[in-house]
């Protein structure tokens, strides 16, 4: 079998009777089966993903089938699948299986794609490199050796390794766009309530973000299309209306003329590597020389996000990981003898010790004591960003930056570093913040060989001309 980079390929063979979606389904799961080192796949949906493969291959007899049909796709660890198991990548939720289906789902499966199975995350998607997963790290495609970012690495590694076509992942502060850029694929972050998270297992409700990954902009795109829009089982989605992004990017003029921003901070920031440095300092000057207004802007507050990203992500977190207490939801101790030893004994050995880590610190920061001095003051933060981001958005069209400092690190270099790791985080938590959208795509690699990405970030539902300018700067690579 062909390793397929883009539906339009798939779908031009299924047309020309050179495979089926049966056949695609099956040589997916073949090599997902070689690749078990990668540790990307927590379990393979084989029964019906084979199902669905036989219905669309009808349908594409008949010309019924939907707009992803022959997209097989795997989905994180933490995205509910109506009669599959599903854990966030804990021993909290070992062996749950969901009662019903998260809207994305829904969605996919409506147009035809094949859920091929579920995708190792770090622990509650609490992480930066999916060393944090309750059953095994995953390991970068590029090199096993290295991380593949985190939360979300399963979903990025089996994009990166053929071993399906698409995933989705979640992004809280980056999770879905640092692993793309460690991996070499794109990620996508959509707006803030462009997407439902009903059926995703939460972090921080108001940071967390369900998007693509993909070798393609077009497809990221259609994904992002097709997954988007109100759903009346989430409140915080919007009502906004959803483009057709995938027309949108075949239409669009490549020689349109865009103002960008880029943080002067960012690409002066001390641990910036000087060739993620020198790479993004030459897209820079290719975009002026292309015709386009490329411009340094001061941002004083970089050394502030991430900070306040982690005080209210965990303050969210402590409050939405409080039902799983071996009483009301998840693992229940066999060592408890009374209620007390139950919910102790249950929350001790059933969660991690970066998820107990974050839940006593969003416990302590929304205490009596210091509920002002830490929380209410990251909220304040949190509005000066993005009265601050939309002012730049006021005069530009995009914000750039490097994804990531570095390309990715060595499995074991930061496990011991909380706030190290934490700092992975630096350029990727303000698209969060502020509720914007956010991709990553690929740029180059350093010495060892390892990739890393460039961000671009868009305005409050503006994934359209994010999209279009994104599919001209991949095509010209």
């Amino acid at each position: 079998m062909k390793d397929y980079k883009a539906l339009s390929d798939i779908q031009e063979d299924l047309n020309k009777g050179i495979i089926t979606c049966e056949n695609l389904v099956n040589k997916y799961l073949e090599k997902i089966s070689k690749e078990t080192s990668l540790n990307a796949f927590l379990e393979t949906f084989d029964e019906s993903a084979k199902l669905q493969a036989r219905l669309i291959d009808e349908k594409l007899l008949n010309n019924s089938a939907g707009k992803l049909a022959g997209m097989v796709i795997g989905i994180k660890d933490n995205i509910v699948y109506k009669g599959h198991k599903v854990s966030a990548s804990s021993k909290m939720l070992e062996n749950f299986e969901s009662l019903f289906s998260a809207t994305v789902v829904e969605r996919l499966l409506a147009e035809d794609a094949i859920i091929i199975g579920r995708l190792n995350c770090d622990e509650f998607a609490m992480g930066s490199s999916t060393e944090n997963s309750a059953f095994g790290v995953t390991k970068n495609a590029a090199n096993q050796a290295y991380v593949p970012g985190g939360s979300s690495g399963g979903s990025a590694v089996a994009v990166q390794a053929g071993l399906c076509l698409a995933s989705l992942g979640s992004d809280t502060g980056g999770s879905i766009r640092q692993p793309a850029s460690y991996c070499g694929i794109v990620g996508v972050k959509p707006t803030y309530g462009r997407v439902s998270r009903n059926g995703l297992i939460a972090f921080a409700s108001s940071f967390d973000q369900i998007g693509p990954f993909t070798h393609t902009v077009e497809d990221a795109a259609l994904l992002t299309e097709i997954i988007s829009g109100h759903d009346r089982m989430d409140s915080t989605t919007s009502n906004a209306e959803v483009p057709s992004f995938s027309q949108s990017i075949l239409k669009s003029d490549s020689s349109k003329k865009y103002k960008i921003a880029y943080i002067k901070d960012c690409l002066d920031h001390v641990g910036l590597n000087e060739e993620v440095r020198l790479a993004v300092t030459a897209k820079i000057e290719e975009l002026k020389s292309d015709g386009h207004i490329v411009e340094p802007i001061s941002f004083p507050f970089l050394d502030y996000m991430v900070p306040a990203y982690y005080v209210l992500t965990t303050a969210e977190a402590s409050s939405n990981l409080a039902r799983y207490d071996g009483v009301h939801f998840g693992y229940r101790s066999p060592n408890a003898k009374n209620l007390e030893e139950t919910y102790v004994f249950s929350r001790s050995e059933g969660f991690g010790a970066e998820v107990k880590r974050r839940i006593m610190l969003g416990t302590y920061v929304l205490s009596a004591g210091y509920y002002d001095a830490y929380y209410a003051k990251a909220q304040k933060v949190r509005r000066v960003l993005r009265d601050k981001t939309n002012e730049i958005f006021s005069d530009f069209d995009f914000i750039l930056s490097p994804t990531t400092t570095n390309s990715a690190f060595k499995i074991g270099q930061k496990s011991n570093d909380p706030i190290e790791m934490y700092l992975e985080d630096i350029f990727t938590v303000q698209a969060n913040l502020v509720g914007a959208p956010a991709i990553s795509i690929p740029l180059g690699k350093t010495a060892n060989n390892m990739p890393f990405g460039l961000q671009l970030m868009a305005k409050a539902f503006d994934e359209k001309n994010l999209f279009n300018f994104s599919a001209t700067l991949m095509n010209k690579q």
